[in-house]
Order: structure tokens, then C-alpha cells, then sequence
């Protein structure tokens, strides 16, 4: 830390406030990840928005594991390459890279970490947030499909990440992919372990969760807007995946 970091903690312990009071504000920070890791890369803290980016219901599901655990070996790779680095001393500001997420696809995204030091000044770990960056700066990007190169699944995912809450079937996709739908549907089982129609049903839960944080939308605009024929299909769905209702989900970070 810096000395102005160090007055910083200072003057927060001379009003009485801890860390744990100005780290709630970041779970208020919509789509910005933000973590920190320890020296291995194990995640020991995260805010709401990394555990959506993820696909997680609580912080439980995260501390103690790993990027391998959730982005894939390659972009995992990268990723603790930068995490070296800063665990070396150096900060690392704005770097445009490809950020994963749960539904198997990535986006472009401006990343930044530092170094994260103890009281006598050891650095212990590494802190980072990152912000998608807007369509207009990422056109002269290559396409976000971490999927494995040649594969014509990722063409599949990428549509349906795309049109998720419209109905699709699986001639639809397995058209898109170049593939008979048998072949689409094997293959699909094969890498994703799930059926398309599951994976479509669980990926609508999924993107819903947002908007059950970080908005104020009634339950019913939101079962239409993330797919669901009516709120009382987007309850039982939802309740399938997360083991709870869209309500309860809601209610237990609104009252953070």
C-alpha cells in the first residue's frame, strides 16, 4: 500500500469503520467484478457482480477455488500469468482482455489489478475489477468465443447467448452450427453435459439474476423479459436451478 492508502485505513479506524463496511458498497456495483486472490490464486473474496459473471448463488460456491475452476485452461492461463506479475510488485491498468463467463461464452473487458500487502508490507495476494467495455470499443476486437477453436458449438452458444429468451429448437441451432440435428444434439451433450433445451432453461434463470439485484422490476416484466411464459413458469424454473424462489433470491441481496 501506499501512504496514502495507509492514512486512508488510518482515518477509517480513528471514526470506528472497518474494511467490511466500505467493501459492502462494491456488492452494489453492477456488472464490475471485483476479487482478491491469494498467492496461489485462490479467490477469498468477491462481489455480487463476479458471482453472477460466474453463474453462483453464494461466495460460498467461490472462496478457496480457482480460475481453472470456472474460465476454462486458457483463459485461466492467461490470467495467472497476469496474476505473477502483480504477485511480483507490478500493477497491471486497463488491460483489454477476454473476460469468461457462465454461460460458456466471453466478453472484452478492461481489467486492472494490484498487489495486495499485509501489515508489514509483504505482498500476500492480488486485487482486481474489471468492466465489460462497450460494444463501440470492442468492434475492432476479435469475436468473444472461448469455445474451442474449429468447434461449430461455439457458434451455437454464441446464438444462444444472444437470443436467449426467444424460442429456439434445436433444427434451429443445429442449422446454424452446419451440423444435423442429431450430430448438434450428441455433440452438445458431449461438451456441456446437458441437453440444449436444458442448457437454455438454466442459462434464462441465470441471466435473470441481475436484474433480481440489481433492479427494481416486478417479477412478472422479468419473467418476460428473460423468456419465461409467465411469472409462475419463471418461479418453477427458477426454483429447479437455484433452489429457491425468484423472490427469496432477490430479498436475500436487497438486504444486504
Amino acid at each position: 500500500m501506499t501512504s496514502a492508502d495507509d492514512n486512508m485505513l488510518a482515518t477509517l479506524g480513528r471514526i470506528g469503520a472497518g474494511a467490511p463496511e466500505v467493501i459492502e458498497l462494491f456488492d452494489y456495483l453492477e456488472d464490475t467484478p471485483m476479487w482478491m486472490k491469494d498467492e496461489a490464486g485462490h479467490y477469498e473474496w468477491a462481489n455480487v457482480a463476479l458471482l453472477l459473471n460466474f453463474g453462483l448463488k453464494t461466495r460460498a460456491e467461490l472462496i478457496g477455488r480457482t480460475d481453472y475452476d470456472f474460465c476454462g485452461e486458457v483463459l485461466a492461463n492467461q490470467y495467472r500469468i497476469d496474476d505473477e506479475r502483480v504477485l511480483r510488485g507490478e500493477r497491471i491498468l486497463s488491460r483489454v482482455e477476454l473476460v469468461g463467463r457462465f454461460n460458456h461464452t466471453a466478453r472484452w473487458c478492461a481489467t486492472s489489478k494490484v498487489p495486495l500487502r499485509d501489515a508489514a508490507g509483504r505482498i500476500v495476494g492480488t486485487a482486481g475489477v474489471t468492466r465489460p467495455l462497450h460494444p463501440r470499443e470492442a468492434t475492432a476486437l476479435a469475436p468473444a468465443t472461448p469455445a474451442p477453436a474449429g468447434s461449430p458449438l461455439s457458434v451455437a452458444i454464441r446464438y444462444i447467448s444472444q437470443h436467449f429468451a426467444d424460442r429456439m429448437t434445436n433444427e434451429d441451432l443445429a442449422r446454424v452450427c452446419g451440423l444435423s440435428v442429431r450430430a448438434f444434439e450428441r455433440q452438445f451433450q458431449a461438451a456441456y453435459n446437458s441437453s440444449p433445451h436444458d442448457y437454455i432453461r438454466q442459462l434464462r434463470v441465470r441471466m435473470s439474476c441481475s436484474a433480481l439485484v440489481f433492479s427494481r422490476k416486478a417479477l412478472a416484466e422479468v419473467a418476460t423479459e428473460f423468456g419465461f411464459a409467465d411469472q409462475s413458469h419463471f418461479t418453477k424454473e427458477f426454483r429447479k436451478f437455484m433452489a429457491e424462489t425468484p423472490r427469496a433470491y432477490r430479498t436475500r441481496y436487497q438486504q444486504r
